[in-house]
């Protein structure tokens, strides 16, 4: 398989950054790229899901939010017995690969339209989803033994619930399945030009990714290894899950593309809130600066051939 049109702009900004060339993106236009692209997969999710919601739908909701809990339950112990890190700094990681990168997901989107492959269109749903279980769970375990305020708790749940991502993502979802068809009239913006936009918007994550190499410190080498390790083994329960669910192949791979995942916007908002004192810095590294780009350039393409493979057979 060749590579992806929309990844070549995110190498060409690590590059870049690597060679310290003069490419600056404002954070105003960059802010607005990242408010396309969640309307843009909001609004289309949420065409499809006026066409499809009944009990099927519901049960596979119920089933990712699920799988939601257990990837940072899997992920804590190899952080803390295979790391050695904190208790804190465990559950914070974990909450991050729990959760999802909605660039990630845009994509894994891209990569199964630019090969023909169908899959549910429904699936913005299912990013939403994922993102509360993971953050729920991650907080529970790094506060166990603590104390929370109910001043503290109801800023987190402001926070989880009405970040800008959830809002924008939701809200999509909300406008698209209230209004159907009569989308039609935005969607040359929102669905013709959602490629040039993620293709900016990735040269921008490239950029970014390579100033994160720089701060991986003195757990370089594990948290480069959990980096990589992680991703698969979500990717395998992403797959775990989307079958016995009746995903289509195409979903199926999503799914797995989600699970590989890693937060570097939600989660860090949500923990900045309920626990201030944290050290934010390896989980973003990590996700931002490995994860995420071993997704786009390795990750997004294996899953597809691994999983079409065992579909074909």
């Amino acid at each position: 398989m060749g590579l992806d049109i929309v990844v070549a702009f995110f190498i060409l900004g690590a590059m870049a950054q690597l060679l310290r060339a003069e490419l600056t993106i404002p954070d105003g236009f960059y802010q607005s790229l990242v408010i396309l692209l969640l309307l843009a997969i909001g609004l289309k999710g949420g065409i499809a899901l006026s066409e499809h919601l009944n009990m099927t739908l519901l049960i596979q909701g119920a089933a990712i939010m699920v799988m939601g809990v257990l990837l940072p339950l899997l992920a804590v112990p190899i952080l803390s017995k295979l790391g050695g890190l904190t208790k804190v700094t465990a559950a914070t990681i974990a909450a991050h690969y729990g959760s999802v990168s909605v660039a990630t997901y845009a994509v894994g989107v891209a990569f199964l339209e630019s090969r023909s492959i169908p899959y549910e269109p429904y699936f913005p749903l299912f990013v939403a989803l994922l993102e509360v279980p993971a953050i729920a769970v991650g907080l529970w375990l790094a506060q166990r033994g603590t104390a929370a305020g109910s001043s503290d708790r109801a800023k987190l749940v402001r926070e989880v619930l009405l970040n800008q991502g959830m809002v924008l993502l939701m809200g999509g979802l909300f406008i698209g399945w209230w209004a159907g068809e009569r989308t039609e009239k935005i969607m040359p913006l929102f669905g013709g030009l959602f490629h040039g936009v993620l293709a900016l918007f990735l040269l921008a994550m490239g950029q970014k990714a390579a100033q994160r190499w720089r701060e991986l410190g003195s757990d370089a080498s594990f948290l480069a290894s959990f980096g990589i390790a992680m991703p698969l083994v979500g990717a395998l329960l992403g797959t775990a899950f989307a079958l016995p669910l009746g995903l289509s192949a195409g979903g199926t791979i999503l799914l797995a593309v989600l699970g590989a995942s890693a937060s570097y916007i939600a989660v860090p908002a949500a923990f900045s809130v309920a626990m201030p004192k944290a050290d934010l810095g390896p989980a973003i590294t990590a996700s931002l600066g490995v994860t995420f780009p071993f997704n786009v350039l390795v990750g997004i393409p294996l899953y597809s051939a691994l999983i079409l493979t065992m579909v074909q057979n």
